[in-house]
């Protein structure tokens, strides 16, 4: 009797969200419900993790437009302000997509979006910044124009 080869889903997921989710609907026509739930945990973890990274991404793009925002006045430019709504707009739909990703899920990214922020707005300022923390309201409701 031949055995199938052992899939491994994790990488399966990480590589293809949908090409995981096609085996595992094909497995679930065939009856391997242990095997299809085992894709489909593999591919809820990866596209987790995809957005709990895009969060993080555009929380660390915010707040380095901030503090370039308050470091040069001088140079604000409507790109940044753009930068700033499209990254606000970008959060608010990976938290609609997944509730998860709420205010304490952000804060508990806070310090380390803020160190990479920071570093990325005074290397592209080509300054340094006196800059030593950004508060919620300033990263998610003051108003930039």
């Amino acid at each position: 009797m031949l055995t199938k080869p052992k899939i491994d889903w994790e990488m399966m997921a990480v590589n293809s969200h949908f090409q995981t989710a096609e085996a595992a609907q094909l497995l679930l026509q065939q009856g391997e419900t242990e095997e299809a739930q085992a894709a489909l945990q593999s591919l809820i973890d990866a596209m987790s993790r995809s957005e709990r990274q895009a969060v993080k991404s555009q929380l660390t793009r915010l707040m380095m437009h901030i503090i370039k925002w308050k470091t040069q006045p001088n140079k604000r430019s409507r790109s940044w302000i753009i930068t700033i709504i499209d990254a606000r707009d970008a959060i608010e739909e990976s938290q609609e997509e997944m509730p998860s990703l709420n205010r304490e899920f952000i804060e508990s990214l806070w310090e380390q979006c803020f160190v990479k922020a920071k570093r990325k707005a005074e290397a592209e300022m080509n300054c340094r910044s006196n800059i030593s923390s950004v508060t919620w309201q300033q990263v998610f409701e003051d108003i930039y124009e």
